[in-house]
């Protein structure tokens, strides 16, 4: 049962990171795989100028998720690590690659597609290694005597695999309904056309993720097929079908803010239906958040400077999407 107290606090801070970093970061990523769609290089400027004011400020959830898992939750920074060296050091080489394109694509006309590329391609390595690692948290992380137990290629599995793929197209419906917002004309059509698809995809990819993760582990099986919890845990694929609905609805009425709007929600509640698998464990299925904290006394050393820090990174990013809200044009550009 949940208790209040501080492990659980440091717990849902870095949930809530992660979930800022995934919905954030997400449909930025989703811009960079749907990169080459683009018919024309004043497309693809228009598509880059759509997250160049705030690709860079989305991604620090990112370091906020890793630091305060570090910083709260030592040994289970000490278990996950290696257990996903492979994926982790791919999706940070992928984010690189799209940080450094952001730069160079403006600087050069001779080499621009070789940037063009390279955001592309950073954008889907970051994204599958991302859906990857995922998978391999899901399934379980082998632990002995505190420290990792598995192999190198523990984290390589079909089911990480499937996960990949899903973050992938989820991604893309992020991408494809932040661009139905922010565009017009033919590119905001195109994006329509490619948000109704990767809706009907990740649907079917949740679907097929959700009957195989509860047979990874028995607390799995016990959260969502056993009575009565299971009355409880089946609002989560109802409000996911909603959230579906609401995309398609929005998409087929032109709306230009709710189909995003509803794929965030998308993302909220599968994060949620993540939460309820995982609970209490931290590491899955053999270390739990009270297991894995750091001791009281460097929780609360911690806590005020993150309960100062976490409203000051929300007015900021809120505040940088407030100011470039609205439609973007060609006349508005990064370079």
């Amino acid at each position: 049962m949940f208790t209040f107290d501080l492990q659980n606090l440091w717990a849902g801070i870095v949930a809530f990171a992660v979930l800022a970093y995934v919905i954030l970061d997400g449909f930025d990523l989703g811009v960079g795989i749907l990169f080459p769609t683009a018919k024309s290089t004043s497309e693809r400027d228009l598509m880059m100028n759509s997250v160049a004011p705030i690709w860079d400020g989305n991604e620090t959830w990112l370091v906020l998720g890793g630091g305060g898992l570090l910083a709260a939750f030592p040994l289970a920074y000490s278990v996950v690590l290696p257990a996903l060296y492979a994926p982790i050091i791919a999706m940070l080489v992928g984010l690189i690659l799209r940080g450094v394109a952001f730069e160079f694509r403006w600087r050069t006309e001779r080499g621009k597609f070789l940037w063009d590329c390279s955001f592309f391609l950073g954008s889907l390595v970051a994204a599958t290694a991302q859906g990857v690692a995922l998978g391999a948290l899901v399934q379980g992380i082998p632990v002995a005597n505190r420290a990792y137990a598995g192999g190198w290629w523990n984290w390589l599995t079909p089911f990480s695999l499937l996960t990949g793929v899903a973050v992938v197209i989820g991604y893309v419906l992020l991408g494809s309904t932040w661009l139905n917002m922010k565009t017009t004309n033919a590119l905001q059509a195109r994006m329509r056309q490619f948000a109704k698809w990767a809706t009907l995809g990740l649907l079917v990819l949740i679907g097929l993720v959700s009957l195989w993760t509860p047979f990874l582990q028995p607390v799995y099986y016990a959260r969502w097929l056993t009575w009565p919890a299971m009355i409880y845990t089946m609002l989560v694929p109802v409000l996911v079908l909603f959230c579906a609905w609401s995309i398609l609805g929005g998409l087929k009425l032109e709306r230009d803010a709710k189909p995003f709007i509803a794929a965030l929600g998308l993302f909220v509640f599968t994060f949620v239906g993540l939460g309820i698998s995982f609970y209490p464990y931290i590491v899955p299925p053999f270390l739990t958040i009270h297991e894995a904290a750091a001791p009281p006394e460097s929780l609360k050393f911690l806590l005020p400077g993150v309960l100062v820090l976490v409203p000051i990174i929300i007015a900021y990013t809120a505040y940088s999407y407030w100011v470039f809200r609205g439609k973007i044009d060609s006349a508005h550009g990064y370079h």
